[in-house]
């Protein structure tokens, strides 16, 4: 996960997972028909239980999966982050995977890091314009185009924000209209108060909601270890989950 500037010398936890760290799960437990969940099994990097404080998703977010998905991944990431640029990459295979069962879906929020990276408001203005003019579709392709347009360690060029959008199916110059109304930067800072509320200091961060209960995926966890929180939490909603087969969380 990218810090903000002002965790980046503090900051102990690390960035990407330990070589030859066990598959993490959580487990988030469902009685007597009601999402009232027992203490939750979650890795100690991968993931860690939050409150339930977050804005409620709705049709203003913009969402890949099914809307009314039993589980929900709602990330809150920087399109200039290196990190979130494989994420993104992670989340769309998780999607690929699951997302056609209508069991899981995923929300992207906005959370520019403008002191590491002074063109993410731009680029998250920039996609909240395509989406508001062009659709959840639109949002979509316009996100993927972004990061598909840079290496990791690259940041994106902005003089293609136009032939993005066009790729998206939005004019060149409806995007420019919008960026100059300046009408999406209420939308953007909204985001970003959710995502600091949630508990965000750095990208990608991701919580998952399931019913009442949340838990977060902090930092760009593998595919793997994503795989294996959402697995468990099939299997639960399934009635097929076996605690016994979930390794208690080590503590270092």
């Amino acid at each position: 996960m990218e810090p903000t500037a002002s965790q980046q010398s503090s900051m102990a936890v690390p960035i990407a997972i330990v070589a030859g760290f066990a598959m993490i799960a959580i487990a988030i437990f469902f009685t007597g028909g009601k999402k009232e969940a027992a203490p939750a099994v979650i890795s100690q990097q991968a993931a860690e239980t939050t409150s339930d404080s977050i804005r409620q998703v709705s049709s203003d977010d913009y969402i890949l999966g099914n809307p009314n998905a039993p589980i929900l991944l709602i990330e809150y990431s920087d399109y200039d982050c290196p990190y979130c640029k494989s994420y993104h990459a992670t989340m769309h295979q998780i999607l690929d995977e699951y997302g056609v069962t209508g069991r899981l879906a995923w929300v992207y929020r906005q959370f520019p890091l403008i002191d590491l990276h002074p063109n993410a408001p731009l680029l998250s203005e920039a996609a909240l314009c395509v989406g508001d003019i062009g659709g959840n579709t639109a949002f979509w392709t316009f996100s993927d185009t972004i990061f598909d347009s840079r290496f990791e360690t690259e940041f994106t060029n902005v003089t293609k924000l136009g032939d993005f959008a066009e790729e998206a199916g939005v004019g060149s110059d409806a995007l420019r209209e919008c960026l100059e109304s300046d009408r999406m930067v209420d939308r953007m800072k909204a985001d970003m108060a959710d995502g600091l509320v949630a508990g965000a200091q750095g990208t990608p961060y991701t919580v998952i909601k399931v019913g009442s209960q949340e838990a977060v995926i902090n930092g760009a966890q593998p595919y793997d270890v994503v795989k294996g929180i959402v697995e468990t939490l099939v299997k639960q909603l399934d009635g097929t989950f076996d605690a016994s087969e979930v390794p208690a969380s080590s503590e270092s």
